[in-house]
């Protein structure tokens, strides 16, 4: 019994020595490197929020004044966080998810509905996609930008818990206005490739974004970094949220009044460069997801790949899931993008994990028939 306590002890005072070492406990700093004793004692110390219930559809979807007298826009201060998605860096700048940029699925889900009248499926989906491999899944917490302290302490790699900026695990190339991340930056605005969106926009939707311009631009993208990237990957579930990114402007940023689905330069300008709604906003007329996805996918269809040997190598790859099997989207991303990322969770993260993908799979809509799998058991 003194031996055992004695090693429990020791475990805990060196465990305690090495995080003094990275910032006074309980800052923020990694577990990765630990061994499974030492975790055995650390992780159940650690402050932990067991995820709450999944939002539902909201109660009123119709249309509604965004931007009023509560939810002024403010700009960034010192230290908060924005990102590569334009929408939640708009929410963030205008008080509906925390100002800072460090938000809970749940503050993600009910923002995105609540501005933008997303559908609840689809708010679920996305969320959950992100928080999973970009998320802390202790402290259930998702910066929507970079790596911060402010999520929590890590936990046992291979997963960086690094935000929304991370690459290859929800973030991905060829981006309308954020370059591809083998350049450097593929957080920030982009200036010049925002003065594409726009080229485009006046060349074939006569100073409009639409469904046209979305096509057209995508396949250009795609079509750039497959000539300047030798990293350029376009397998799942990039192949997905690149298409889903040329649509949700047009779903999300044009005013619900506005009976034509296409966004106005003045507007994009507000929405991807200054992070703010414009004034007297009005979210969608009803909740919508995806609209236009395979409009903007016909006119240049391509099958998921990646260069696979420098620039112009481009290769498809027939493992990947794309439009005509969805269900392997999902198994995919729980089997090899969360399975790499979590190999043996234990403890307060295995049930987390656990609740998570529970909530990740809610959001697929039935009639796609995928079969629920549950990797690390159930709770």
């Amino acid at each position: 019994m003194f031996t055992k306590s004695f090693a429990t002890l020791l475990t805990l005072i060196t465990a305690i020595f090495y995080l003094s070492t990275v910032t006074a406990f309980p800052a923020y700093g990694s577990l990765a490197g630990l061994s499974q004793g030492e975790l055995d004692v650390i992780l159940p110390t650690l402050s932990s929020t067991r995820p709450g219930n999944t939002p539902g559809p909201l109660k009123y979807n119709g249309t509604k004044l965004i931007y009023d007298k509560d939810h002024e826009w403010q700009p960034t201060k010192p230290g908060d966080i924005r990102g590569p998605c334009p929408g939640l860096n708009t929410l963030a700048s205008h008080g509906y998810l925390p100002r800072n940029g460090v938000a809970t699925p749940a503050q993600i889900i009910n923002a995105v509905q609540e501005c933008f009248n997303m559908e609840n499926l689809t708010a679920r989906f996305l969320t959950y996609a992100a928080f999973l491999v970009d998320g802390n899944l202790v402290t259930d917490l998702l910066s929507i930008g970079g790596k911060t302290k402010l999520t929590g302490p890590d936990s046992p790699g291979p997963a960086t818990i690094g935000g929304l900026s991370t690459h290859a695990v929800f973030e991905g190339d060829s981006s309308m206005t954020r370059a591809d991340d083998f350049f450097g930056d593929n957080s920030s605005f982009n200036q010049t490739l925002f003065n594409q969106f726009v080229d485009f926009s006046n060349r074939f939707g006569d100073g409009l974004y639409n469904l046209t311009v979305a096509a057209e631009l995508r396949n250009q993208r795609i079509k750039e970094s497959i000539a300047t990237n030798p990293k350029f990957d376009f397998t799942s579930p990039r192949f997905f949220t690149a298409y889903a990114e040329s649509v949700f402007p047009l779903n999300f940023f044009v005013d619900g009044r506005n009976p034509v689905r296409a966004l106005s330069m003045e507007n994009a300008n507000l929405f991807f460069r200054d992070m703010r709604f414009p004034v007297d906003f009005h979210r969608a007329a009803a909740p919508i997801g995806g609209k236009g996805l395979r409009d903007v996918f016909a006119p240049y269809p391509i099958k998921p790949g990646k260069n696979i040997n420098g620039i112009n190598t481009y290769t498809p790859d027939p493992t990947s899931a794309d439009f005509d099997n969805f269900c392997l989207l999902y198994t995919d991303f729980v089997t090899k993008t969360v399975g790499s990322l979590y190999p043996n969770p234990q403890g307060v993260l295995r049930t987390n994990l656990i609740i998570n993908l529970r909530n990740f799979y809610s959001g697929i809509d039935a009639d796609e028939n995928c079969t629920e799998i549950f990797p690390y058991g159930k709770v």
